[in-house]
């Protein structure tokens, strides 16, 4: 069977057409929306890019991580320090940002899997090191410190080293969430993907019937930090600054994990549609905001609406919606 026919398999056509259309949509999208929709477009492909990463760790290996933001800190930091110092292009220093945020990754898998520290225990030490990390670039003079590190704003399309406008960055994240989507897949019909559920659903038994536990929580590990490296590098070029108070800081782990839970934990769709509804939700409650003059309204409807979604919805947006349309896709 090939690779296509694979990824496929057992897919409904509606939702394969749904797929495309929703694609050719998003292709085109750059020529229909103006600069406020092209951005609020923007921020939603990033939240379901990292969405994805994240769901990688939670949904598909059931390890808690609250501390995702230490891969895209240190991702975007080590890109947007060689370029800034060394003019190094992103397309060369993101081998070096995955890389360093793979080690990072690999040193706190290690120690909480190999010392069997689960669930919120397993959480708090990603925290930990999140913080530890925040600490460490506070103090260091080549990112910047506490300062920040600016990267030199250029609104020339320059492709190899992502200067360039919204509509650049665009099209890359767009193709990065695509990608992801894809691997995601393929991961979850591999041999890994079931090793991966089994571990989720019931480790003890996993390890019972041969699975290597230790082995698919590193690979799993590994992954969703090398996607949400990525997702720092292109955030780091994208916005032109970094910052270690908010490039480490733990509102944005959480911001991580939103999506994925909002739209269906364990579901390819999942983030997408939790990235949808939340950045919508998040425009409109600040443009309230605005209107009422009230400070802290976005906040406040914007908790309430979560909490509605989390009680009447669980499992999340995503199952009850593919549920009516026929799509067929169900938590993994």
């Amino acid at each position: 069977m090939s690779f296509l026919a694979r990824l496929t398999d057992g897919v409904p056509a509606r939702a394969l057409w749904g797929l495309g259309l929703l694609l050719a949509l998003l292709l085109v999208a750059p020529a229909l929306l103006g600069k406020y929709g092209l951005s609020v477009l923007i921020l939603v492909l990033y939240f379901a890019f990292v969405g994805q990463a994240w769901n990688i760790m939670m949904g598909f290996a059931g390890q808690l991580s609250l501390g995702h933001a230490l891969y895209a800190g240190v991702g975007g930091y080590i890109a947007a320090g060689l370029f800034f110092h060394y003019g190094i292009g992103p397309w060369a220093g993101v081998f070096v940002a995955v890389a360093a945020a793979v080690a990072a990754g690999s040193i706190v898998g290690y120690l909480g899997f190999r010392f069997s520290l689960a669930g919120v225990y397993f959480a708090l030490l990603t925290i930990a090191f999140s913080e530890f990390t925040r600490i460490a670039f506070d103090h260091w003079g080549w990112a910047g410190g506490s300062g920040g590190l600016f990267l030199k704003v250029d609104a020339s399309s320059d492709i190899l080293n992502l200067r360039g406008g919204p509509l650049l960055f665009y099209y890359v994240i767009l193709a990065l969430a695509v990608g992801a989507f894809i691997l995601c897949r393929a991961l979850l019909e591999s041999r890994l993907g079931r090793c991966w559920l089994a571990i989720r659903e019931d480790p003890e038994a996993a390890q019972a019937v041969g699975v290597p536990v230790l082995r698919c929580k590193m690979i799993a590990i590994v992954i969703s930090a090398a996607l949400t490296a990525l997702a720092g590098v292109w955030n780091a070029f994208y916005y032109n600054n970094l910052f270690p108070e908010t490039a480490f800081a733990m509102g944005r782990s959480i911001e991580f994990t939103l999506a994925p839970i909002i739209g269906g934990l364990g579901t390819l769709f999942g983030p997408i549609v939790g990235a949808v509804v939340l950045t919508g939700l998040g425009e409109i409650f600040t443009d309230l905001s605005e209107v009422f003059h009230v400070s802290g309204l976005k906040q406040i409807f914007y908790g309430l609406a979560l909490l509605v979604i989390v009680m009447y919805r669980p499992a999340g947006v995503w199952p009850w919606i593919a549920e009516r349309l026929g799509f067929g896709e169900k938590r993994r």
